[in-house]
């Protein structure tokens, strides 16, 4: 026999399900991603010239259309990339480990000098990009490790991070930066930026809620009620609040950066 479940289904379980909850991505104009790793990049280079930026909704940084011969066949291959800022269409985009050092180049890391300020970083060989990807962000490259054949680079929150040295990045910082510059002022420019995006907004706190909504909920006044914090391995209905936090409070101190 089956106990009696308490309360229903809180919102953070409902987006598990996609639905309403799906990502908006019918206008997007594809995956943004160097070039798959090939014979051309690993020992030499090759050209591709930019032949438009444009926007991709829902993407704070622009877009850079950039078109290379195929080495193989009579065809064209039309990438994606980042745009870092500086990048202008019929730009010569060169990739590879004997390509030069200047911006919106990608090279892989070992042939790149610290303190190379870079975006678009690959965390594995051959990944084609994960790091540093947001408009204006940039890793920088700390110290080269020549005899484990590792990286040092520091990533835009200021954590450090080690990655194999053949792994590739593009030359720059991530255009459209200073977005968070400009405050929203409204609630209709919220609603435009997020209906872009996804289903996110607006967000109701967990102690507007009632008992059965959200764990947070109910009460003569709002207030939690419990700690704020939840286990890592707490059971979905009860997963919310600050997730396994390592410390909580007001962040104190000078910054170590």
């Amino acid at each position: 026999t089956r106990t009696a479940v308490m309360g229903k289904q809180i919102r953070g379980q409902r987006k598990g399900r996609g639905s309403v909850f799906k990502s908006h991505s019918k206008h997007r104009k594809g995956a943004v991603q160097h070039r798959a790793l090939d014979f051309a990049e690993r020992h030499g280079y090759i050209k591709g010239v930019v032949r438009e930026i444009i926007h991709d909704p829902g993407r704070g940084a622009p877009i850079a259309r950039v078109v290379f011969r195929n080495p193989y066949k009579y065809k064209l291959d039309k990438m994606n990339f980042l745009a870092a800022e500086g990048v202008y269409t019929g730009q010569f985009i060169f990739a590879g480990a004997k390509a030069q050092l200047k911006i919106g180049n990608i090279l892989p890391l070992s042939a790149m000098p610290e303190g190379t300020i870079i975006c678009n970083v690959e965390e594995k060989q051959g990944d084609r990009g994960k790091l540093a990807r947001a408009s204006g962000n940039y890793a920088s490259i700390v110290a080269h490790n020549l005899d484990e054949g590792t990286t040092r680079i520091r990533l835009p929150s200021g954590a450090k991070k080690i990655c194999k040295s053949t792994c590739r990045a593009m030359i720059g910082i991530v255009g459209g930066g200073g977005r968070l510059d400009k405050p929203m002022l409204k609630a209709g420019r919220a609603h435009h930026k997020y209906k872009a995006k996804r289903n996110c907004w607006p967000k109701v706190r967990g102690v507007a809620m009632n008992p059965v909504e959200h764990p947070h909920g109910g009460g003569n006044h709002q207030h939690i009620g419990k700690a704020s914090t939840s286990k890592r391995d707490a059971p979905p209905g009860a997963k919310v609040g600050l997730i396994a936090a390592r410390r909580t409070g007001r962040i104190t101190g000078g910054s170590d950066k």
